[in-house]
């Protein structure tokens, strides 16, 4: 399978499972037989890892790279801690000690909770800065929808503002893919 054709399923299940995020905790808590949106949420992270094969290997493609690949592992355990969460099933005293332990330890907290899964939006928005010129709207939907999805979360606590967010940055990389040519790698311009 092409690697645009990837990084195109990997966007779609990762909107699909922002979009699922925003019927809150319980929701989520009580899925079954499986804890699905987290399952779409991280296939979908592994699959934006085809990213840092399609975009140019220029110098800011290889910092974006870089940080798409810490991104995409931080969103490996960011899962992983969301599916230990989910297997508290109805027990929310249980849950919220893990989670209050979780937010005690910097060590983990940090890179796989706050700080790394910032690190996918961020590295992929770097690799759009590769597409400034042959493709603005692309790019500015990159832009502003990596924004507005982390005002929605950070700031705003709102998780439809995050969905929302997701499927706008989503729709600006798949207008950048849709107009390059990976074989040919005509897009690769060094800024």
């Amino acid at each position: 399978m092409k690697s645009k054709i990837i990084c195109i399923i990997g966007l779609c299940l990762f909107v699909i499972s922002y979009w699922i995020f925003t019927k809150g905790n319980e929701f989520a808590h009580s899925q079954k037989p499986i804890d699905f949106a987290h399952w779409l949420n991280l296939i979908g992270a592994v699959l934006l890892l085809n990213f840092n094969k399609v975009f140019p290997k220029n110098k800011i493609g290889k910092i974006a790279s870089v940080l798409t690949f810490i991104g995409v592992v931080a969103f490996i355990g960011l899962n992983t801690i969301d599916f230990i969460s989910w297997s508290f099933g109805n027990d929310n005293n249980a849950r919220n000690i893990f989670l209050n332990q979780l937010a005690s330890t910097p060590a983990i907290a940090f890179p796989f909770v706050y700080v790394g899964p910032s690190l996918l939006f961020l590295g992929l928005t770097i690799h759009a800065i590769n597409f400034i010129k042959s493709n603005l709207i692309g790019y500015i939907l990159t832009v502003f929808g990596a924004i507005f999805m982390g005002l929605g979360y950070f700031l705003w606590n709102n998780l439809i503002y995050t969905a929302l967010g997701v499927s706008i940055f989503s729709l600006g990389l798949i207008l950048i893919l849709s107009k390059i040519n990976t074989n040919e790698n005509v897009a690769q311009q060094d800024i």
